[in-house]
């Protein structure tokens, strides 16, 4: 199993963040598309390693066009010497509307468009295919050797890897049609990845006409652990606040729904609304968090996770919402890479 890290968005810390998640032994290391760009810190890292996988985890696909993210995915690809990952995600109605004042409509059928429209420019930038694709969504069909990439830059590794991120049933499918991967949310549950997440991942792949071979699964899963009673409980509580953040948005009722919790997110979403952010994490039981999450001693944090998801999981990372010692992960990072 590989494991992955993060290396933050403040770009002057960047390339010391990158030398030090490759130096601990992580296999791959994710930015995500919150307070700035997601991109950008990817260069820095590519950089200051040679061997660390990049990613994005999640780019705002509707943020943006089939065009832009096959720039940014080629040159990522090209300067990493083949170690980008493209991994990109919706985003909800209210921020792409509001947030980046871009369209939004039919999310699975636009992601799965949107996707099929970059292989088809980047199919043009390497082998000269002629550039005619035409969707619902999105239409290119001009490309002219001067806005063409020199082929010779990616002949050496080919396209990047693709990502997507999802919940439903319907953008899960996507992921498993026409990507290479796929990322699974925070708010998932051992029971839901198995029960709806990769039978969906497998209609898909069936629809494509491949296997689930080949295809990886990333799985950021909430981790709670401390050295003594103290820690402990602060990690609790801040993980109880993170779940309840996302139990509160309406797309990822059906994760709760699965358990029997079918009150929960609405009860958390009408909080939400008045700002109680705290009283939120408060209906956050222990049965539920830890369903949601591996709550352990450091020691057992590693075994707990391979338990949960080393059948089923190529790629893992903490999502850990709380301060905590770096080094503490090293020992879980090394039993999980060779499990």
């Amino acid at each position: 199993m590989k494991v992955d890290g993060g290396i933050g968005s403040n770009l002057s810390q960047v390339p010391q963040s990158a030398k030090e998640v490759e130096a601990a032994g992580y296999s791959g290391a994710w930015t995500a598309e919150t307070s700035h760009d997601p991109f950008f810190p990817l260069l820095l890292a590519a950089e200051h390693t040679t061997t660390l996988e990049i990613g994005t985890s999640i780019a705002v696909a509707f943020a943006r066009n089939p065009m832009t993210l096959a720039n940014i995915g080629w040159d990522l690809q090209s300067y990493s010497k083949g170690r980008f990952m493209l991994g990109l995600g919706s985003q909800i109605k209210p921020h792409i509307e509001k947030r980046f004042s871009m369209e939004w409509s039919h999310p699975a059928a636009r992601m799965r468009e949107m996707i099929l429209a970059m292989r088809a420019i980047w199919d043009t930038w390497q082998n000269g295919t002629k550039l005619d694709f035409r969707g619902d969504f999105y239409t290119h069909t001009l490309m002219t050797p001067f806005f063409t990439p020199d082929p010779s830059e990616m002949a050496p590794y080919g396209p990047p890897k693709i990502f997507l991120a999802g919940v439903g049933e319907l953008m899960t499918e996507v992921a498993g049609e026409v990507c290479d991967g796929f990322l699974c949310h925070g708010f998932t549950t051992e029971r839901y990845l198995r029960e709806v997440t990769i039978p969906a991942l497998a209609r898909g792949r069936a629809k494509a006409g491949k296997t689930m071979e080949g295809f990886e699964i990333v799985g950021p899963s909430f981790v709670v652990t401390g050295t003594n009673e103290k820690e402990m409980e602060a990690a609790a509580a801040g993980t109880r606040q993170q779940i309840a953040f996302y139990g509160s948005t309406p797309a990822y009722k059906g994760v709760l729904e699965l358990h029997g919790w079918d009150g929960l997110q609405d009860e958390l979403n009408g909080l939400s609304k008045q700002g109680k952010w705290v009283d939120m994490g408060n209906l956050i039981t222990d049965e539920i968090l830890n369903t949601f999450a591996v709550v352990a001693e450091p020691e057992r944090v590693a075994p707990e996770l391979i338990s949960r998801y080393g059948d089923v999981i190529d790629r893992l990372s903490f999502y850990a919402p709380y301060k905590a010692d770096p080094t503490r992960w090293l020992p879980v990072i090394d039993a999980l890479k060779k499990a």
